[in-house]
């Protein structure tokens, strides 16, 4: 690399929040170990840019004097993209792009992103193929409900271990960990010729989602700007939907075990993908990972930003709260903890009592009664509303705020399971013959589709994004693992239940669905705080 200077350097200051580097050491360094381009340096605010990036490439360490770097390894190596782009200092590339801007922030989300989608591909996978499987492995329809409740059983054993998980290995260590048995359990299922490997497969992909609902939306959170962080924590729910959509569509022409092998390549990409990507700063500054934790942040917000005030704020963030590391189980009687914990926790089982799953059970019923023949297409529209309305939330979340969203979603759902329910009360008293028999069946189909947008809007995809925000550093470990469990233990007693419950009672099954609803209003009106546009320190100061 030839640097040719045509201008005097200037003794001016790097930008603010970084070390004092040697320019002529940091130079030096740029010029031994980059040698393929040549680059003319006319102005002095040329020079400025140049010595910056390379001092952002080959910071020295400011307390030994050495020039041996500064950047120790964490546990997963965060990836070195950023830093090879460092040293590629022409203004052309996308890597610049990336190094400027919001955008890798936006490229960190869409790359933990595909575990989402695996977790929808995974929930998905039993509805299109569940005749084809009975039919060639001759099993009855008890064997193959087993099946898809195993996904849940093991979501709810890797709900168990994410906290912790998520706590000594980090948040790429954990979705590295999650995405292998993943790809294990879709082989599994592919090569299967009894139930045995069909379980064991379903139980592992279980596992590995139940660690990814988890890690996931909080990685997210945690590297977000406070000003995206709703729509960014959105893209999580937005995933799972196009996963669900994706399982949907395939199904209606591929065989279930190429479906199944297709179920691999989220994670497959997912894999490789990590190691292109910071660790989260948050848990790098926790870990007292400095130098890790300020390039993490440095590259999230792009080499532009003045990254100051930011550190600061996490860096006494981290220092309250590992004064005390370790909590008493008796602590937990304390507002500032058991109120988040409350929160999080109530948030992510009413998401599950709210019926949707007993409607998406049940729709397929009700489609073919409003004259929908095609259970097949009816399931796949499902899905198309379900990913067109969380595209929208993804569009409000940082301007509506999460709260009033909720409060909007509660609200919607409650009339559609109200619509859905005195829809077949009347049909049970109303003469098959009749017109009005008719518009009841009609109006059963817009209550399910009513329900689907709202649900959407709001408790589908808010309460994991809550969660991650509110719960404190010190007991999001042990919180976080509880608020998941809870969650898939309740997703297993709903889908375990719905069909008993339709089976005593249509209208009386959605009556029930309509009362939780009513009280996520409540819960939500009374409890729930606003989030939008906090940073996760000042969340979590406002509960002591």
């Amino acid at each position: 690399m030839l640097v040719v200077f045509t201008a005097s350097p200037p003794s001016l200051p790097l930008p603010r929040g970084h070390h004092p580097v040697n320019v002529k050491k940091t130079l030096t360094t740029a010029v031994l170990n980059s040698w393929s381009t040549k680059i003319q340096l006319d102005t002095p605010d040329q020079i400025i840019v140049f010595i910056y990036r390379a001092a952002m490439s080959f910071r020295e360490n400011p307390e030994d004097g050495s020039g041996r770097s500064d950047m120790r390894k964490p546990l997963l190596n965060t990836g070195s993209w950023y830093k090879m782009s460092s040293r590629q200092f022409s203004a052309m590339g996308p890597a610049q792009v990336i190094r400027e801007s919001s955008v890798s922030v936006v490229a960190c989300v869409l790359i933990v992103a595909l575990g989402p989608i695996q977790f929808g591909f995974t929930g998905g996978y039993s509805s299109p193929t569940q005749s084809a499987i009975i039919s060639d492995l001759g099993l009855s329809v008890s064997e193959f409900s087993i099946f898809g409740s195993l996904s849940n059983v093991g979501a709810m054993i890797g709900a168990i271990a994410c906290g912790q998980m998520a706590e000594y290995i980090g948040r790429k260590g954990s979705l590295m960990i999650a995405a292998i048995p993943n790809i294990i359990g879709w082989l599994m299922i592919s090569l299967a010729r009894d139930v045995s490997f069909l379980y064991l497969g379903r139980l592992l992909e279980g596992f590995g989602v139940g660690i990814i609902s988890y890690v996931v939306p909080v990685y997210i959170a945690e590297i977000s700007p406070k000003n995206m962080r709703g729509a960014l924590g959105a893209v999580n729910q937005l995933s799972v939907t196009i996963g669900i959509l994706l399982v949907y569509v395939s199904g209606l022409w591929i065989n279930w075990r190429i479906l199944a092998i297709l179920g691999i390549i989220p994670c497959t990409i997912l894999i490789p993908a990590l190691f292109f990507i910071p660790e989260s700063p948050r848990w790098l500054a926790e870990m007292g990972m400095t130098e890790e934790f300020e390039a993490s942040l440095q590259v999230l917000r792009g080499f532009d930003a003045d990254i100051t005030n930011e550190v600061d704020d996490i860096k006494r963030a981290v220092a309250s709260t590992n004064k005390k590391a370790s909590i008493q189980f008796s602590e937990l009687r304390l507002k500032r903890y058991w109120f988040p914990l409350m929160i999080g926790i109530g948030l992510l089982i009413l998401q599950q009592l709210s019926g949707v799953n007993g409607v998406l059970f049940y729709s397929s019923t009700i489609f073919e009664a409003a004259g929908i023949t095609s259970s097949n297409v009816a399931t796949v529209g499902i899905g198309i509303v379900q990913v067109l309305a969380t595209i929208v939330t993804l569009w409000l979340m940082d301007k509506a705020g999460r709260r009033l969203l909720l409060l909007i979603s509660s609200i919607g759902m409650t009339c559609s399971l109200t619509l859905i329910a005195s829809a077949f009360f009347l049909e049970d008293v109303v003469s098959e013959d009749s017109g009005f028999y008719s518009m009841l069946k009609i109006l059963s189909v817009v209550g399910v589709v009513a329900l689907i947008i709202t649900y959407s809007l709001g408790i589908g995809a808010i309460p994991w994004l809550i969660m991650s925000e509110i719960l404190p550093v010190n007991i999001k470990s042990l919180a976080g693992s509880v608020a998941t469990l809870s969650n898939w233990l309740t997703s297993w007693v709903v889908t375990m239940t719905a069909n008993l419950l339709l089976d005593w009672s249509t209208g009386g099954t959605f009556t029930i669905y309509t009362v939780v609803s009513c009280f996520t209003i409540v819960f939500v009106a009374l409890w729930v705080p606003e989030t939008k546009g906090r940073t996760l320190e000042d969340i979590q100061q406002s509960f002591r």
